[in-house]
């Protein structure tokens, strides 16, 4: 396109001379002022020209109202040495954002497509599903680009139980910003916002309470008390640590007494890698009688034999988590490797052995835990149900 240079020029207008200024427009093309004398069309040429030498065709093609909202925001962007053009490149990608972004939902139901894709576990998928259905439900029909770091961590300081009313624990609370951060880092990959505002919000202080462990008297009554179908479920998750769910999922095959080996494949461990745990001589001992070549190590009905084992031992209180935190706490304690615990419990590091089972039971009931075997067994140490 030709360039609109700024020229004086003799015309006529209804049959009238006119001397007509042609500058450039704003944006393309160009634009002409006319005037009867020449002296009033120099000076007004004269004047274009010095535009254009001090600020350039651009802001000289520019309105008087243009030019002035120019030096306004330019004046008020000087104070924190910003310019126009650093506003522009950091408001922009906002409105690119605004412009694709989607709502709460629509947002948690594409995650969701894209973790099953990906291989996610239906544990971690489920875990999503439920925390962020609720954030969903709370600020749906509102776009992602537009939900302020301050909106989620008010959202997440007023969470309240289902049911109870009651706000959720600090740890919960915690859970549910860490899968908010995992939904709003995909947003921005995929162009919905421009920043993460679950990142700025606020962690619950938690206040660490030692876990929850069975004594070595409890774990020996509760195994004796169990029927012979439960037996299994129960001393591996006392004396080998396999998660509950790891548990459900076990199958005798992948039980070997010869090696002395519980193999908790990839498909079937929280951590998506396959790890083997140790049998030791008294989970051997629980085992031997019941093993089966294949088939699962749960009954059917866990849930029930287990509650009703419990009565039977007289155990009121179940510590979350018991058989595997006793084996973790039992396990440093007798055999001093944090390095070995980890890889049992599948851990990728001995940071947690070290933070939550460390000094947790004495050395002299450790021995008195891995003592424990079936009371039957010959020439073997055996504990007594108190």
């Amino acid at each position: 396109m030709r360039k609109t240079n700024i020229a004086l020029s003799k015309t006529r207008v209804n049959g009238l001379p006119y001397f007509c200024v042609t500058f450039p427009k704003p944006g393309k093309g160009r634009q002409r002022r006319f005037f009867k004398s020449r002296e009033e069309a120099k000076t007004f040429l004269d004047a274009k020209k010095i535009e254009k030498e001090n600020h350039g065709t651009a802001a000289m093609s520019l309105n008087d109202s243009a030019r002035a909202e120019y030096l306004e925001c330019s004046a008020a962007l000087k104070s924190y040495g910003k310019t126009l053009r650093d506003a522009v490149a950091y408001y922009l990608p906002h409105l690119k954002a605004r412009n694709r972004s989607c709502t709460a939902s629509e947002l948690v139901a594409e995650l969701l497509r894209v973790k099953t894709a990906d291989g996610a576990s239906e544990r971690y998928l489920s875990d999503l599903r439920s925390r962020l259905g609720m954030f969903a439900t709370c600020f749906n029909g509102k776009p992602v680009a537009e939900i302020a770091g301050q909106e989620v961590d008010e959202w997440l300081r007023t969470l309240a139980s289902v049911g109870s009313g009651k706000l959720v624990a600090p740890t919960t609370r915690n859970n549910f910003r860490r899968v908010l951060v995992v939904a709003f880092n995909f947003a921005r990959e995929r162009g919905y916002c421009t920043d993460n505002p679950a990142e700025t919000s606020a962690k619950a202080k938690e206040i660490e309470t030692p876990v929850g462990i069975l004594t070595p008297e409890a774990t020996a009554r509760l195994l004796e008390s169990c029927p012979a179908e439960l037996v299994p479920f129960v001393a591996i998750g006392a004396f080998a640590g396999l998660r509950r769910a790891e548990l459900e999922r076990l199958d005798w095959s992948e039980v070997d007494l010869q090696s002395g080996l519980i193999q908790v494949t990839a498909s079937k461990a929280k951590s998506a890698r396959r790890r083997f745990v140790k049998i030791r001589e008294n989970l051997a001992a629980w085992l031997r009688p019941r093993v089966r070549a294949s088939g699962p190590v749960a009954p059917g009905n866990y849930r029930e034999l287990l509650d009703m084992a419990r009565e039977s031992a007289g155990m009121e209180d179940w510590p979350q988590n018991a058989l595997r935190h006793s084996f973790a706490s039992y396990h440093i304690a007798r055999f001093n490797d944090a390095a070995a615990l980890a890889l049992e419990m599948g851990h990728t590091n001995s940071n947690l052995v070290f933070q939550h089972y460390r000094e947790v039971v004495k050395p002299k009931d450790a021995k008195r835990y891995w003592e424990i075997k079936p009371a039957k067994a010959v020439n073997v140490v055996a504990m007594k149900a108190a």
